[in-house]
């Protein structure tokens, strides 16, 4: 009885923990269901190494969905934007002041447009500032009933690498090629204007001046975004991450499910 209690006394501890602002409060939680579930599997053997199995146990757990869901996925190797009409703004949280906010800063609008991945839909509103040579969307993912959003500056300098700063929540699920620069800023933060000075900053931290960066062509942005998604692709194929299937298709080879793992474990770190 006193080996269950301690067990229900900690994970009830590390639930409260998890409910806090406070981002160590929670990485505290995480750390307290992890020393739950050793203390669950060394009660329950009286061994010291299948209590730290217990604990292992949940950077697993992400085999699940890779063995099962993602092993079947099939992409396309070609996929075109379309232009969409703008999602339900129940369904795109902080869109309405995102573009707000980046019409104040003097981005203009582009287009709206989206395409779906196997399921997943991926909505973009696009802009563009020729002072700022950058291209500025703020981004809606839809997959059954789960639905977030993330905002994305990108700026082309003259030797063709793409730079990009983005409070995207996740770990890439696909290798950047070469030339492509990602700048992760907290996903917790939504003000526009801020991801815009901490894109400046980044700009400025590689030395780059505003000189040296392309102005976009607000008619050729979609097609920007098709072509860089393609060379994503190729360069996956050819890093093994993912195979071809003969249709069209494309889906994770078994090193590219071993990517994902890491990068699961990745956003289990930095979400816990």
């Amino acid at each position: 009885m006193r080996e269950t209690l301690i067990v229900t006394g900690l994970v009830v501890l590390a639930v409260a923990l998890r409910s806090s602002r406070l981002n160590g409060i929670r990485k505290l939680g995480a750390l307290t269901f992890l020393f739950a579930s050793f203390c669950l599997f060394y009660f329950l053997t009286g061994s010291l190494c299948a209590g730290s199995l217990g604990a292992v146990l949940w950077f697993f757990l992400p085999w699940v969905e890779l063995l099962t869901r993602i092993r079947r996925m099939r992409l396309p190797i070609e996929n075109r934007l379309h232009h969409r009409p703008i999602p339900n703004p129940s369904f795109f949280p902080n869109a309405t002041e995102a573009a707000a906010a980046m019409e104040e800063a003097g981005f203009e609008h582009v287009s709206d447009c989206g395409w779906e991945w196997d399921g997943m839909r991926q909505f973009f509103r696009l802009f563009w500032n020729p002072e700022e040579r950058a291209v500025a969307a703020v981004c809606l993912c839809e997959q059954s009933d789960v639905a977030f959003a993330f905002i994305s500056i990108t700026s082309h300098d003259t030797e063709g690498r793409i730079l990009r700063t983005t409070n995207f929540p996740f770990a890439p699920t696909l290798r950047c090629p070469p030339g492509v620069r990602w700048n992760h800023v907290p996903c917790g933060r939504n003000c526009f204007h801020q991801i815009l000075g901490d894109h400046q900053a980044y700009l400025r931290r590689l030395s780059i001046a505003n000189s040296q960066l392309r102005v976009p062509d607000p008619e050729e942005i979609e097609q920007a975004i098709e072509a860089e998604m393609r060379r994503q692709v190729e360069h996956n194929l050819e890093s093994g991450i993912i195979r071809l299937t003969g249709d069209g298709h494309f889906q994770y080879s078994k090193r590219g499910l071993v990517f994902l793992w890491g990068q699961f474990i990745k956003d289990m770190v930095r979400f816990c």
